[in-house]
Formats: C-alpha cells, sequence, structure tokens
C-alpha cells in the first residue's frame, strides 16, 4: 500500500532515493522497481533484517537488475543521517514525523542529504482523522502510547516548518480515506483490542481492498481523500 504518488515523485533512472523510516520496505521497493538507487533507513533493526531479505529475492528472482539499481538498508536515526551533504534526489519520509519530538530536527537533517533541486514526499496523518483518534482514546498516542504519535498537523504548520529549514512546500494531496474509519472503530473499542469483531471484518475488507483494488473502492477512496484521507503527503523542494 503506497502512499507517495510517483508521478509526482517523478523518478528517472540513475536517482538516488532514501526511504527514511522505510520500516518494511513499501516505498524502497516501488522505487526500485522504477529502476533508481535506493537506501532505505530506519531505527528498527528487524525491519532493515526484514527489509534487505526481500531486496534480495527481488534481486534472485530478476525483479531487480543488479546493473541497473543499487538498494541497500543501513539502520539510522533521522536527526543524524549518516550521509554527506547533496547526496540523494528524491527523499521520501513516510509517517515518521508524528512521531519525533525534534521534527524540525529531522526536516534539517532531510535538507541537508536532499541535494540541491531535490524532492521530499513527507507524509504524515491528515488533521481531522488523526483529531478523532486522538478524541477517542488516549492510548493512540504518547504519551500513553509509547512511540506513539506526539503531535497533530495541520498542513500550514507542516509547510512552515518545511519552509523554515529551507525547503520550498508544492504540491499536496491526502490518501487511504478507507483506512480511516478502521482506525477510528480501533479507538473506539481500544486500539489494541485486535479481536473485537467489527475490527476484524473491516481489516478483512482492507486487505481484499488491497490485494484486489476492485474499481468501486479505489473510486471510492479517490473521492474521499480530500475529506478523509488518513495521510497527508506534501511534497517540498531544496531550492
Amino acid at each position: 500500500m503506497l502512499t507517495v504518488d510517483y508521478d509526482r515523485l517523478a523518478l528517472t533512472p540513475g536517482m538516488t532515493v532514501l526511504d527514511l523510516g522505510a520500516g518494511f520496505g513499501r516505498h524502497a521497493f516501488e522505487s526500485a522497481r522504477h529502476g533508481v538507487n535506493v537506501v532505505a533507513a530506519d531505527l528498527a533493526l528487524d525491519e532493515m533484517e526484514s527489509t534487505r531479505g526481500t531486496f534480495a529475492a527481488m534481486y534472485a528472482n530478476g525483479e531487480l537488475d543488479y546493473e541497473r539499481t543499487k538498494a541497500g538498508c543501513v539502520q539510522a536515526n533521522g536527526l543524524t543521517l549518516p550521509f554527506p551533504d547533496n547526496t540523494f534526489d528524491r527523499i521520501i519520509a513516510s509517517e515518521i514525523l508524528e512521531h519525533v519530538p525534534d521534527d524540525l530536527g529531522v526536516m534539517a537533517e532531510l535538507h541537508r542529504v536532499l541535494k540541491p533541486g531535490g524532492a521530499l514526499a513527507a507524509t504524515v496523518p491528515s488533521t481531522i482523522p488523526e483529531q478523532i483518534c486522538w478524541w477517542l482514546d488516549d492510548a493512540y498516542h504518547a504519551p500513553k502510547s509509547v512511540g506513539g504519535h506526539v503531535r497533530i498537523y495541520s498542513r500550514p504548520e507542516l509547510e512552515m516548518k518545511l519552509e523554515s529549514v529551507g525547503l520550498r512546500p508544492s504540491e499536496h494531496h491526502r490518501a487511504h480515506a478507507l483506512h480511516s474509519p478502521y482506525w477510528w472503530l480501533k479507538c473506539a473499542v481500544g486500539v489494541t483490542n485486535d479481536d473485537h469483531p467489527l475490527v476484524k471484518l473491516y481489516l478483512r475488507f482492507l486487505t481484499w481492498d488491497i490485494v484486489k483494488g476492485p474499481w468501486i473502492t479505489r473510486t471510492a477512496d479517490r473521492l474521499l481523500n480530500p475529506i478523509l484521507g488518513k495521510s497527508l503527503v506534501q511534497y517540498s523542494v531544496k531550492g
């Protein structure tokens, strides 16, 4: 399930892409399929090991070409990235800034390692869907949720912070409207209550939707995204 719009990201072969907070690699894998060089970075060592294994399988199965695409994984802290200045043509930072107390510090590091003229795609939870989750269950967010969300972004706030570190906000959109009710439902019954029948039923629906991608749910998601999209995707350029 991709959050970033790859048409807007405009990858071309030979580019170098950083996926910060890559987790199990969904955006890193898609970037590699576009024939670019990819570095997946995350604090979670087990997730980086899993992502590295998937990259190895993609090479072994012929999905990636060793000559065309270089893909690697590194355990890294977003506040102290182990890369020289002006390293990456594109950076993806999906659903990480809301977890970090010093979000400006991470944004400054992303600016540092991004090439002049390069683009950043940062995704965070959208304001209204996120606020409903916070209202329904305080175990959804910090401080009760260890490592949970520490803030709710408005789009103007996110743009202002990106501008403050030297990034110029450009396009934006929202994604995953059909996922918002799932999280509201989870928060309504207790965010850790994964065994609730309604939660399990909605999760089966989302899994079916992700796998099958029928036109009716894709259309509904697209129409509802401007209002109910779970994620805000903000693109910025380093001047």
